[in-house]
């Protein structure tokens, strides 16, 4: 059976060591990781996982 991407990111997100932003429609974003930037616009979820 295939998992939709909304039932693997609410799986991932009952992990402690994961976390998430949830990123409204129209609004911009900008990550910076050192001289990378990714810039785009919600609506999104930013998924964290420090594990």
């Amino acid at each position: 059976m295939k998992n939709s991407t909304k039932q693997l990111t609410e799986e991932l997100l009952k992990k402690e060591a994961v976390t998430s932003i949830e990123v409204e429609p129209y609004e911009e974003v900008v990550i910076k990781v050192g001289q990378q930037e990714t810039k785009f616009t919600g609506p999104a979820i930013i998924t964290i996982n420090q594990d």
